[in-house]
């Protein structure tokens, strides 16, 4: 270790801190990476740690044994909860917001009444804490589809497309009686439908200055064409051909620039990544949601498409110091990521299966694999192997100069990979044409009734 390396602490243990890890590794800034609670292939990269992340007292205590220059707070929970506050208060380098900023996220009702207060496009809506009043209001309802979501986090499940009243009704039961959420769905949101097409923008700010990333696609519902229930991303492409200057332009003035200067307004001290869920209408874009992280699967495409070293970034986002940097590269390429999910997904997965194939997958021609939902496990003769442990159990990426290229290697890189019940969607940077070909079906059984 030099004099100007440091230490960082990454906190979280799926795809995006893997991914995270996994770049940071490769500075020469670094002298070491500790991950908390990490997953198998974090472990290639970091030592880990068996901190929960929202074990604040516990993660404080590791911080202060570990005395990282740099903190790295991942998932959405721990900031909400307050962990990037008391960090900093303890007076660590924290790339993450307060529990105030977290709250964008934690809460889409405060993040609508922000919104509407200061003018940033976005869908009408009303929040409700009862379900008799939700359900009342959704009686008077004269346009279909409307969406429901659940108020807090709910780890990108809580939100419900419903065609008419009666889905609406049992959309409703499901978040607030059945609990499906659990406090998460104490409050629930009922927003307009808006017709267009999804963007994903990234912007780093330190309160002051805000560093614009490369756009990434992500793919929410779980079967291919856009059909299903919603994920946590079913799979990731960027560039975005769709997102042309012109619209990028309209997003930077009409929702990007008013949201920092919201945060400004508002006296939010806000030290990390701001990540707007856009609908490109033909009104324009407007925001569907805030969030305070990088998203997962789209980090995984970030970290593969940025030739910068991702170090000082980071540090100088936590350090207020973000208008001091160079511009960071990109790749000139395509990054396609695929999310290899496990059997029952997004609702109940199975776990537990032994995962073969990861080296084979890895061969292929610029395909790195992260890992998610894994964990190491010792089999009876004592030797280890790797499992699934979760829903989203890996995101398999793979670059090219062109789309097509960099589908093909990650479905080859995909399909190496074996454990029970593995499934994806097969339709990854194919989005517009395979959701044209389920509504063409959908017409000709509808012609043909």
């Amino acid at each position: 270790m030099t004099s100007d390396q440091i230490k960082v602490l990454v906190i979280g243990s799926g795809g995006r801190e893997h991914a995270l890890c996994w770049k940071m590794a490769q500075s020469p800034l670094v002298s070491e990476i500790v991950c908390t609670p990490g997953n198998a292939g974090i472990a290639d990269v970091a030592k880990l740690e068996k901190v929960a992340v929202t074990d604040l007292p516990g993660l404080l205590k590791l911080a202060n044994e570990l005395q990282p220059g740099l903190i790295v707070i991942g998932p959405e929970d721990p900031l909400a909860l307050g962990l990037g506050d008391q960090l900093r208060d303890a007076g660590f380098k924290v790339f993450g917001p307060g529990a105030e900023g977290a709250k964008l996220e934690a809460s889409k009702a405060f993040s609508k009444e922000l919104m509407d207060r200061h003018r940033i496009p976005t869908a009408s809506s009303r929040s409700f804490d009862r379900s008799g009043q939700a359900k009342g209001y959704l009686e008077g309802c004269t346009a279909w589809p409307q969406v429901i979501k659940a108020d807090g986090l709910a780890a990108g499940k809580g939100v419900y497309i419903c065609a008419d009243l009666a889905e609406a009704k049992l959309a409703v039961d499901a978040i607030m009686e059945e609990g499906r959420h659990g406090t998460a769905g104490a409050s629930i949101l009922i927003e307009e439908f808006l017709e267009g097409d999804e963007a994903s923008v990234f912007a780093l700010t330190d309160g002051e200055t805000v560093l614009v990333l490369e756009p990434v696609q992500d793919h929410k519902q779980v079967g291919d064409g856009d059909v299903g229930p919603n994920t946590g991303g079913m799979g990731v492409y960027s560039p975005v051909p769709e997102l042309s200057k012109r619209i990028y332009k309209q997003i930077e003035q009409h929702v990007l620039l008013p949201s920092i200067h919201m945060l400004r307004r508002e006296k939010i001290d806000f030290r990390g990544v701001l990540f707007i869920g856009l609908m490109l209408t033909e009104g324009g874009p407007r925001v569907i949601e805030y969030n305070v992280r990088f998203g997962d699967p789209e980090c995984q495409a970030l970290v593969r498409r940025l030739k910068s070293d991702i170090v000082p970034i980071l540090l100088a986002t936590a350090d207020a110091k973000l208008s001091e940097i160079d511009t960071p590269e990109w790749e000139n390429q395509t990054c396609i990521g695929v999310v290899a999910a496990a059997d029952g997904y997004p609702g109940s997965p199975r776990k537990g299966d032994r995962i073969d194939g990861l080296e084979a997958a890895g061969r292929v021609d610029s395909a790195v694999v992260f890992h998610a939902g894994t964990k190491l496990t010792r089999t009876l003769d004592g030797d280890e192997e790797i499992v699934t442990s979760g829903g989203r159990v890996l995101t398999v990426t793979a670059m090219a100069k062109d789309s097509e290229e960099a589908r093909k290697r990650a479905y080859e890189s995909y399909d190496k990979i074996k454990f029970a019940g593995k499934f994806c969607r097969r339709d990854i940077g194919r989005r517009r044409e395979a959701r044209e070909a389920t509504d063409a079906r959908s017409r000709e059984a509808t012609s043909g009734a």
